[in-house]
C-alpha cells in the first residue's frame, strides 16, 4: 500500500477538534523529556510523523499552547487536548500525537528519545532508544528501518 492511500482519522477528547490524515506514517516515537511527561501528566508523549500535506483540521480551530516559538504545540481550546506539533526547522511534518488517532493502539512507538530524563519504571518497547533527540543523520536509516517494518 503506498502512503497516499491510507487514510487515519483523529480527533480531541471533546469531539470539537477534528483532522484527517491521508498517509501512513512515516515513523511513531514516545518521548521521554520532562516537558512531555509535564505536557501529558504521565510518563512519555506517544507522536506519529506524518507530511504536513497529508494532513488536514476538519472540524473546530486547535489553539497553540505549551511551546510558543519556533516549534509550536497545538491543543483543543476547548478540551485542551494536545493534538499535535510542528517543529521547529521542519514546516513539511507534523507530530500528531498517537493518542488522538483512531486505532490508537496499532501506532507503537518505534522510536523513544530523551531516555536520559525517562522515569526508572516507564517502558514502551521501541526498538531504538537515544538519550536525547536522534541526530540528525540517523533519522534516513530509522525511516528506512520503519518503513520496511510496516511492509
Amino acid at each position: 500500500m503506498n502512503s497516499t492511500s491510507h487514510k487515519v482519522k483523529g480527533h480531541c477528547r471533546c469531539g470539537q477538534v477534528t483532522f484527517e490524515i491521508n498517509a501512513k506514517p512515516m515513523i511513531t516515537m514516545a518521548c521521554h523529556c520532562t516537558g512531555c511527561q509535564q505536557m501529558t501528566a504521565s510518563a512519555f508523549s506517544l507522536s506519529s510523523l506524518f507530511p504536513s500535506a497529508a494532513f488536514s483540521i476538519t472540524a473546530g480551530e486547535p489553539v497553540i499552547g505549551g511551546l510558543h516559538g519556533s516549534t509550536r504545540h497545538f491543543f483543543c481550546g476547548h478540551c485542551m487536548s494536545w493534538l499535535f506539533t510542528r517543529p521547529e526547522g521542519m514546516d513539511d511534518f507534523v507530530n500528531v500525537r498517537s493518542t488522538m488517532l483512531d486505532d490508537a493502539g496499532s501506532y507503537q512507538p518505534f522510536v523513544e528519545t530523551y531516555t536520559d530524563e525517562k522515569l526508572a519504571w516507564a517502558v514502551t518497547g521501541a526498538e531504538h532508544s537515544f538519550s536525547q533527540f536522534p541526530p540528525q543523520e540517523a533519522f534516513p536509516e530509522l525511516l528506512q528501518a520503519y518503513a520496511q517494518k510496516q511492509g
